[in-house]
């Protein structure tokens, strides 16, 4: 095998001693243009690739953000596309910017303490934590170690931390008097997990609806998958039989539901109409194409991206959300 080329052979190339080449590559400006221009022209020639470590001492930068899960590996690479847009936003701004996206998990025994170590030795220049649970601890540590994070939904408690989130409150109360626009009477919802604030947001707007109205709430919880709507339609059609419309807080639960509505013999829209929230591709797709509330993961992505560059105005972001009506909830 061919021997990688060291920082010495890149000196002896460019006529230059390895002090000054280092400085080059490691991007002082102290140096005269000539010799940058020879020691890049060698670094490309020889085909040399920087020690990112020796870099980082040298620069105080790692030109790299994680983006940090904390979820189990089944979830981020699921059928759920939220996921994947979070990552592909992401990925877009930073790939602008010229750095490197590390995606670390948290799922795994020790994943909390492994990110912690990994962010605060230097290897990263800010931290993107996605799908928070709860009163997530991550956030609040990296912040006292120094290391810049933003996050993907408000936090769980009140504080300072920059972050970006979607309009699910409003998103839910747009789709919830949709339902009520349509004549619907008893309108359930399947709610999302109450430890992550979108489905704590979404279940809120349901039910801040619900009371402007005088109705009462009619609820079951998932946790944002379609086996779990499958599972929650069930409980609600036996607590209430007479349900005419269900509010379902992701777009896979109400996939899950839809299942549900038609192994009992219910159609809909013409005995429940049926709300998702996400569009996903999925949703255009369904029997019949369901009505959504749509948001744009990858739009979060990018801000999110770029609230971690210093390249976003505001600290604190909400993005607005957007009813799109299809067939699972119009009558003739």
């Amino acid at each position: 095998m061919r021997a990688r080329p060291t920082l010495e052979k890149v000196a002896a190339r460019a006529g230059v001693s390895r002090a000054t080449a280092s400085r080059v590559i490691n991007g002082s400006t102290r140096v005269a243009p000539q010799i940058r221009e020879a020691v890049n022209r060698a670094v490309e020639e020889l085909g040399y690739v920087p020690n990112q470590a020796a870099r980082s001492l040298v620069t105080q930068r790692a030109d790299s953000i994680a983006l940090v899960f904390p979820e189990p590996a089944t979830r981020v690479f699921s059928d759920d596309p939220t996921f994947a847009g979070i990552i592909r936003g992401v990925s877009m701004e930073i790939e602008q910017a010229d750095k490197q996206l590390v995606l670390m998990l948290t799922g795994a025994e020790g994943g909390y303490q492994r990110v912690e170590r990994y962010a605060t030795n230097g290897h990263v220049d800010g931290v993107i934590i996605a799908s928070m649970h709860g009163a997530d601890p991550l956030p609040a540590i990296l912040t006292r170690r120094g290391v810049p994070v933003v996050c993907s939904g408000r936090p769980g408690t009140p504080s300072n931390l920059p972050y970006v989130d979607m309009d699910n409150s409003g998103g839910a109360e747009r789709a919830v008097a949709h339902l009520m626009e349509q004549g619907r009477r008893r309108i359930a919802t399947i709610a999302g997990p109450q430890d992550m604030i979108a489905g704590i947001d979404r279940l809120n707007g349901y039910r801040d609806t619900l009371r402007d109205s005088d109705r009462r709430s009619i609820i079951a919880v998932g946790d944002f998958t379609r086996e779990s709507g499958v599972i929650a339609m069930r409980q609600l059609l036996a607590d209430d039989p007479e349900i005419d419309a269900v509010f379902v807080a992701n777009d896979l639960m109400a996939l899950g539901a839809l299942r549900t509505l038609r192994g009992t013999g219910r159609r809909v829209p013409d005995d429940v109409a049926v709300v998702g929230f996400d569009d996903i591709p999925a949703a255009a797709y369904a029997e019949p194409p369901l009505t959504t509330v749509r948001q744009s993961t990858v739009e979060m992505g990018r801000r999110l991206a770029r609230m971690v560059l210093g390249l976003e105005e505001q600290a604190q972001l909400v993005l607005p959300t957007e009813l799109v009506v299809r067939e699972s909830t119009r009558t003739s």
